[in-house]
């Protein structure tokens, strides 16, 4: 019969101690014996929960402050020992085979986001003994049950019971892989630290590259979302370990129906987009690319403006505003509109009240207004992935210059910046139609910049609206005069752009021929 079939010992050592002492005092109540160290051991000596320390096991003292504890031979021999093939050395060197191991790490993470945090005191969080428990155990996941969330902990009881103090082996594959994960992401979070301690000038003297050899991306998955693109596509929402205050993935969702891919897509560039703005904003997207922009004196006149942009666009939109939100805001919005989704950062106790009378409308709100400059941009392809720098998140007018002979009033040129600030959240070819800080057409997403100042042309006609000193923003430069020719057509005063066609001059001349304005950005904003 095999000896060491049934679970017998158990090594706990925890820097998350949450749950642990009803774990130990069920796995007691299992006549499971308990290996113990450090802080945890204190702990359970405190409850008077009978342990063996592994000081008084090894008969070597914790050494430099507790560092080391753990990492002895009669530790990782009883975890590494494989049952039925070195039972001889366990007997020769009278090692405690150890059947499950119970460990977390120091929590690395939690502290790198302390505004003290450098090299000097976050190397005191770096595990070392637990790393090494936790890889054993998974390794040798045959004989050896490895728990590094106390989420598990009544599933391992549970597990016990069920199968006469024994784990099966499926499960302590899944716990092994479960446990590697872990370690893989607390080695991540420690590089990701380390390479934010060198700036770029330090790196080009080191001679280290821009886009490192190997890119680790850190993601804890935050929760499943009703769907993907498509109904019958799976999806889940993962967090960035790295995450900032004011990215929407800090959001709090208070009421509505299980979010979807789309809603999350389509809610970050409404969020995005509607943070660029110092006052009231509120910007509408659908499907990807906004349809209605506007700054005003008020949330309720921005989301009026906004909506009125394109309204059979807005229907089922996503709505996102930068300052507070009341009922009379929410009031003008149900009545308009059909809405899946509203983003806000502060919203009234009465506004809340309406909305939960249409309880199917998902809001979130995101406890921060910040504009982040992201480090990388990810896009994936079959087969791997497409990093490049994320596009700036702030506009800089400094590197501007007006090529046309006539210049911008005040208004125009304030025109000109809101228009800059929205086409860069529009898909390309993109253009943008502005008057008075709101949007009042948009053409996107075409495979001929020319299509999309059609289209941007034919919603103004069908509005019926006759304005003056409308702003043009166009996320590239021209390749012909027709853009222009078709512009003046429906009015267009202003054209904001980077310029960089060689037709350059030809643009110009066609832009001093109608007497418009023609400002050159000399960066242009694709987004695909």
């Amino acid at each position: 019969m095999n000896t060491f079939k049934f679970v017998k010992y158990a090594l706990i050592s925890v820097s998350n101690k949450f749950g642990i002492l009803e774990f130990a005092q069920s796995l007691i109540k299992r006549n499971i014996k308990i290996l113990s160290t450090g802080n945890t051991a204190q702990l359970f000596n405190k409850h008077n929960i009978p342990i063996t320390n592994i000081s008084e096991y090894t008969n070597f003292p914790e050494l430099m402050n507790g560092k080391i504890k753990t990492l002895h031979p009669k530790i990782h021999a009883g975890i590494l020992f494989q049952r039925n093939q070195e039972d001889d050395i366990i007997k020769l060197y009278n090692i405690i085979p150890i059947d499950i191991v119970i460990v977390n790490l120091y929590p690395f993470s939690e502290n790198s986001f302390n505004i003290n945090a450098n090299l000097n005191n976050m190397t005191n969080y770096i595990d070392i003994g637990g790393n090494a428990l936790i890889r054993a155990a998974a390794k040798n996941y045959r004989d050896v049950m490895t728990l590094i969330d106390p989420s598990d902990y009544q599933m391992a009881i549970n597990l016990l019971d069920s199968n006469n103090n024994i784990f099966p082996i499926e499960n302590k594959l899944v716990m092994a892989c479960k446990a590697f994960e872990y370690t893989s992401q607390y080695d991540t979070d420690i590089c990701h630290f380390f390479k934010k301690q060198y700036n770029q000038t330090t790196k080009e003297q080191l001679n280290v590259d821009y886009f490192p050899k190997y890119f680790y991306i850190n993601l804890i998955k935050k929760q499943e979302l009703r769907y993907g693109e498509n109904h019958h596509q799976k999806s889940a929402l993962y967090l960035d370990s790295n995450q900032k205050s004011g990215d929407l993935i800090s959001y709090k969702q208070i009421q509505g129906k299980k979010l979807s891919l789309n809603n999350l897509s389509d809610a970050e560039i409404a969020w995005e987009c509607v943070k660029t703005f110092d006052q009231p904003a509120c910007v509408i997207v659908k499907h990807g690319t906004p349809c209605g922009v506007s700054e005003n004196i008020s949330s309720l006149e921005s989301y009026v403006q906004a909506y009125n942009c394109d309204p059979i666009s807005a229907f089922g939109g996503v709505i996102a505003f930068n300052q507070l939100v009341d009922s009379i805001t929410i009031k003008t919005i149900i009545n308009q509109q059909f809405v899946e989704l509203i983003v806000v950062y502060k919203i009234t106790n009465n506004a809340l009240m309406i909305l939960k009378n249409k309880n199917n409308i998902r809001v979130l709100i995101c406890p921060s207004i910040k504009i982040n400059n992201a480090r990388w941009n990810i896009k994936q392809i079959n087969g791997g992935i497409i990093i490049q720098d994320c596009d700036e998140s702030k506009i800089c007018n400094k590197f501007w210059k007006i090529v046309s002979k006539r210049k911008p009033t005040q208004i125009i040129y304030e025109d000109a910046i809101f228009a800059w600030k929205v086409v860069k959240f529009v898909k390309s070819n993109a253009i943008v139609y502005v008057n008075n800080k709101k949007t009042i057409s948009i053409g996107s997403g075409q495979t001929s910049r020319v299509d999309s100042t059609k289209i941007a042309n034919l919603k103004l006609i069908e509005k019926k609206l006759k304005t003056k000193n409308i702003v043009m923003a166009s996320d590239a430069f021209f390749p012909f005069r027709d853009n222009i020719d078709i512009a003046k057509e429906i009015g267009v005063d202003c054209i904001i752009q980077p310029g960089g066609s060689i037709r350059d001059q030809e643009i110009i001349d066609a832009v001093n021929e109608f007497n418009m304005v023609m400002i050159f950005t000399n960066k242009r904003h694709f987004k695909h």
